[in-house]
């Protein structure tokens, strides 16, 4: 199961999740999510947990505690949204 973990502070790593849910269960992966232009974290990451009931728990136990110093939003990941690709903006001509 994929986790969403929000309100990460700046400073957390992927280690410091992964210690955090290790605590429920089996954690296959924690990312946190970097930014590519600043190599600095976005705030937010994902944690997988191959045992459903094991990453409930995690969602219930994570769910509104701290770490490092700042308060988690964790719940389960929803799938990615397509976004539209494009480059100008579009919007007609310009005549």
């Amino acid at each position: 199961m994929r986790i969403y973990v929000g309100n990460l502070s700046y400073q957390t790593q992927n280690a410091d999740l992964d210690q955090a849910f290790a605590a429920f269960g089996d954690v296959e992966s924690a990312t946190v999510v970097m930014d590519r232009d600043t190599n600095r974290s976005k705030g937010f990451g994902f944690v997988e947990m191959p045992d459903q009931a094991q990453a409930m728990s995690a969602i219930a136990g994570l769910n509104e505690k701290d770490l490092d110093g700042r308060t988690l939003t964790v719940n389960e990941a929803r799938p990615r949204e397509e976004r539209p690709r494009g480059g100008s903006g579009g919007g007609g001509s310009r005549w």
